[in-house]
This record gives C-alpha cells, structure tokens and sequence, in this order.
C-alpha cells in the first residue's frame, strides 16, 4: 500500500472520502505526520479509534537512524538511514545564521556513473518514494527538535531521474499544513538531465536549480562524467539559457576539484 507520507493533502482528502470519512480529518493527519513528526496512528489524538484502524492498512514509512556523526567544528551532521527494505541513504544538516538546511537523497545508489561520486559505486537500487525523501527532513527535525528552514536535494542519486517522485516531494513540503517550507528555499541539483530541466523550468519557476558540471569541455566531461555523452555541453547550456529565460532565476554551476 501507499506510504500515506507520500501523499498529499488533496490526495489524503480523497482518501477520507473513500474511507467514509470527514475531508476535515486529512488536514489533522497532515499536521500530524508533517508538522507534529509522529510515527505510529496511535500518536494522533485528535482522530477517532475507528478511523485510525481504518488506516493501519497505509503504512506510515520512518527511517531507521542507524548512525549520527556530528562535526566539533560546526555542529554539522550527517545521518545514515536505513529504508525498510534494507538499502541505506545518508543526509547532512548544516546550520547557518539563515537557518537549518538539510542535503538529502532521492535514490538508494546511482545509475549515472561519475567518476568522482562514491552514490555510483554499487549502481541504482531503486528511487526513494516522496515520504522517504521527506522523511529525511523529518528525521533530522525529530533528532533535534530544531525546524529545517532549506533544502538541498544533493544527496544520493540524481533527483530528475526519479522526477516524479520529485515533484511530489516538493508539493508535499511546500504545504503550509505541513512543513511549509517556502519554494525558493529548496534547491535541486542534477548532473545534466538537459530534457528535464525543460519541464523543471515549468513545473517549479520558484526552486533553486543547480547544475553539477565539474568541467566545461567536452571532452574533460565525458571522461568523468557518462552522462555528457547522451546531453553534451551544448545541449545542457542551452537547455540553461532556456531555464533562465523561462523563469528569470540564477543558476549554482557545482565544481568538484579533482587532482590532474
């Protein structure tokens, strides 16, 4: 069944008409999962008994904790989280004068390859469903009891290969029934999916898009970075030329200095 984290207010609305249900309740569960940060039905004490035994059957996803690392110098910390299936994520949460920002993961492993980037090791193993990415921002709210302000969706994985569970992430914690974490907070990065940042440009004009592009010819590119191969430096600059017409944003360029 549906992880009920994975939908969203609209969708739990639906939901509670299907179960027979006041559509006033989808708002409560909300608040509950999102802003209240419970883990079982029985946490939510404002829903009837007989409803919160109709949802047992919609599974509420947490993330295992299986490590915490904390940084002496910054406070800086980065969590391991095990899915239930057994595959692992990491997050980082950073604090700045601005707020709490959180780096978090959008796949268990990586299909694209670059040769800098440890997520491609052990190739995809499969994309995290919406209430897994958001569970993250959960997770680390929960262990610090401090609210996460901005979001980086730069961890493992490439978000715009698993776009539509992207997408319906964003929604989910841009609610202001929920996290309400405003869209210019939130910023995605992709290693050069030239066609989706198209269709990114459209779907959010408000998120931060950054590009990880580690070199600027071609043949630097292909060498590190499989992906140039499919979506050369010509066709992702324009599609960044189109972005920044469409929507009027800046784009982040992202280096990573290797030696040689």
């Amino acid at each position: 069944m549906t992880d009920i984290k994975s939908m969203t207010i609209e969708e739990l609305k639906g939901l509670m008409t299907e179960l027979g249900e006041k559509p006033f309740r989808a708002k409560q569960i909300y608040s509950w999962l999102h802003e209240h940060l419970v883990t079982s039905y029985d946490q939510m004490e404002n829903i009837p008994k007989s409803l919160r035994q109709k949802l047992e059957q919609y599974p509420i996803t947490v993330l295992e904790t299986l490590d915490v690392q904390i940084s002496k110098m910054d406070g800086t910390r980065k969590y391991l989280f095990r899915l239930s299936d057994g595959n692992m994520i990491e997050s980082v949460l950073m604090k700045y004068k601005h707020g709490n920002s959180v780096c978090i993961s959008s796949q268990a492993g990586c299909r694209m390859g670059c040769r800098f980037c440890a997520s491609t090791i052990g190739g995809l193993k499969r994309n995290l469903t919406p209430g897994e990415i958001a569970g993250q921002i959960l997770a680390a709210q929960r262990e610090t009891g401090q609210r996460i302000s901005h979001v980086v969706v730069m961890g493992t994985g490439e978000p715009f290969d698993n776009y539509e569970n992207l997408a319906q992430f964003i929604r989910i914690i841009n609610d202001p029934n929920g996290l309400n974490i405003g869209m210019r907070n939130i910023t995605v990065s992709t290693c050069g999916l030239a066609p989706m940042i198209a269709r990114f440009a459209e779907d959010f004009p408000q998120v931060n898009l950054a590009i990880s592009l580690h070199a600027v010819s071609n043949e630097m590119r292909d060498e590190i970075m499989p992906v140039n191969k499919a979506y050369p430096m010509e066709t992702l600059l324009s599609a960044c030329r189109d972005y920044i017409q469409k929507t009027a944003r800046r784009i982040t360029f992202e280096y990573t200095l290797v030696k040689g």
